[in-house]
């Protein structure tokens, strides 16, 4: 099960992996708090850039992040998480809806055909 929330809300049993999914660490969060940090899934620079959260570009962005992880090996590890069945959190640090954890939770779930 993939599951996305933002890295402040509470922890909570059924997280199971915590994998924080941003490039920047976010303000105030120990380590103890995420279990892996794949800040290489996140968009790239130039791409967080010209988003900016701005909802009117939300469907352009993802599919120009959805291009960039087709591309990125990194998302394998993500897959392997949990084609095993783990029980895998996404987090974000963004206090936008439109943020980079919702589109790869997307991503994901149509590679894996969920």
């Amino acid at each position: 099960m993939i599951k996305v929330k933002r890295v402040y809300d509470p922890l909570e049993k059924d997280d199971g992996i915590r994998i924080l999914v941003g490039r920047l660490w976010p303000r105030g969060i120990r380590r103890s708090q995420i279990d892996v940090w794949l800040k290489d899934v996140a968009p790239s620079d130039e791409l967080r850039r010209w988003y900016n959260h701005e909802p009117d570009k939300w469907e352009e962005f993802k599919r120009r992040y959805f291009e960039e992880l087709s591309r990125n090996p990194k998302v394998e590890i993500l897959l392997q998480l949990i084609k095993k069945g783990n029980n895998v959190t996404l987090l974000y640090a963004s206090k936008s809806p439109y943020n980079n954890a919702v589109a790869l939770k997307e991503y994901l779930e149509k590679v894996l055909k969920v």
